[in-house]
């Protein structure tokens, strides 16, 4: 009970000490042991129907930085002074509507589904996707779907981060088609099967931040019994 209790104050401690951090100390880097578990923690997060429709681009080239600094209004402390600086990109319906060769792939090859299984559950994918949450409406309408998805990853990288004393900070603060057009021409896009979901940025902070704010409990719960 007493080491339930030590790591119950570890995870809050964790979490009051996380904040988004504007500015980073250049001169503190991340040690490789380090972002390895944090990558790994994005790596092995869950999405809707085990797609895992995400691909983690992490930025350590200057020039790249700059350039997507002139379009990322939200990330202006935060280009130039991270450790290390990740673009989180999202499946496009290219790659998430049912019939998709990436959706095969991943439930036969990833996830070892035998061929007769995939037959009939693709037909329950097919109607989650048209019926059930209506995301065959539009391509923005499955590329915000996958998007979510990464978001579970953003937030296990960001509390991994937190839990080992790491700072970081979301960042969708962007000009979302002049960065796509800056990653297209730098060939990480795959032929338009990726977009730009979120950003994020970690490193150890310049300056102690304010006291972490939030509401009360009771005014964000409800319990129904």
């Amino acid at each position: 009970m007493e080491n339930k209790a030590i790591q119950r104050q570890e995870i809050l401690d964790a979490f009051a000490f996380r904040h988004a951090t504007k500015e980073f100390d250049p001169e503190k880097k991340i040690s490789d042991e380090d972002f390895h578990l944090i990558l790994e923690s994005a790596r092995l997060s869950p999405s809707s129907v085990g797609y895992e429709p995400w691909k983690f681009l992490v930025v350590q080239n200057k020039e790249l930085r700059e350039k997507l600094h002139e379009v990322s209004w939200g990330a202006q402390g935060q280009l130039p002074t991270a450790s290390h600086f990740v673009v989180i990109l999202a499946r496009t319906i290219k790659d998430t509507k049912y019939d998709s060769d990436y959706v095969k792939h991943q439930m036969l090859d990833v996830k070892g589904f035998p061929p007769e299984l995939f037959d009939k559950i693709k037909a329950r994918y097919k109607s989650f996707q048209e019926d059930d949450l209506h995301l065959l409406e539009s391509d923005r309408t499955m590329l915000d779907w996958a998007g979510k998805q990464t978001y579970i990853a953003l937030a296990n990288m960001m509390t991994v981060a937190a839990l080992l004393g790491i700072d970081s900070c979301p960042i969708e603060g962007f000009q979302f088609d002049s960065v796509q057009k800056i990653l297209k021409e730098e060939n990480l896009l795959e032929d338009d099967h990726l977009a730009v979901s979120v950003m994020v940025a970690f490193g150890y902070r310049a300056k102690e931040p304010r006291p972490k704010v939030r509401k009360e409990m009771d005014e964000v719960v409800q319990w129904i019994k």
